[in-house]
């Protein structure tokens, strides 16, 4: 894969009990790819409503989990292990939070069309569970970028 890459990342969140109320997004950024002993590396910036920085991503994907921080007006480092429940604080300009990531399951697949991480988690904050939630990041190289 190139450098100049492309990242999608999609999400569905299931939210409250019943899980009929769900919530979907999809984010496209320009971004720079590296590999470095055997892990994959993706940074981009992310502008956010209502903030004049942009917030800097780094997504780190292993084997079996995927780690993302984020620096700048929002900062976050979160990681997502399958089989594991992970805290952390994200903090935003209003003040800060703690989140607690429990990871059902990651899928990582890499072929010449690019990489792709699933992962499936519950979502909880401040003690209390928010939400069941699908991710999706796919990586591409910006000459081969479609949206799906």
């Amino acid at each position: 894969m190139t450098k100049e890459v492309m990242v999608t990342i999609a999400g569905l969140q299931a939210i409250g009990e019943d899980s009929e109320d769900q919530d979907a997004i999809e984010l496209v950024h320009i971004g720079e790819y590296y590999k470095k002993n055997g892990n994959h590396y993706i940074l981009f910036d992310e502008m956010m409503e209502g903030m004049a920085e942009p917030v800097r991503n780094i997504i780190k994907i292993k084997d079996r989990g995927l780690e993302i921080r984020k620096r700048g007006p929002v900062a976050a480092h979160m990681i997502f292990e399958e089989g594991s429940s992970r805290q952390s604080i994200y903090q935003v300009p209003y003040g800060s939070f703690q989140v607690e990531t429990s990871t059902t399951s990651v899928r990582v697949a890499e072929d010449e069309q690019g990489l792709e991480v699933l992962i499936t988690y519950q979502l909880a904050v401040n003690g209390r569970h928010c939400a069941d939630c699908d991710i999706r990041v796919f990586v591409q190289s910006r000459e081969e970028f479609c949206l799906d």
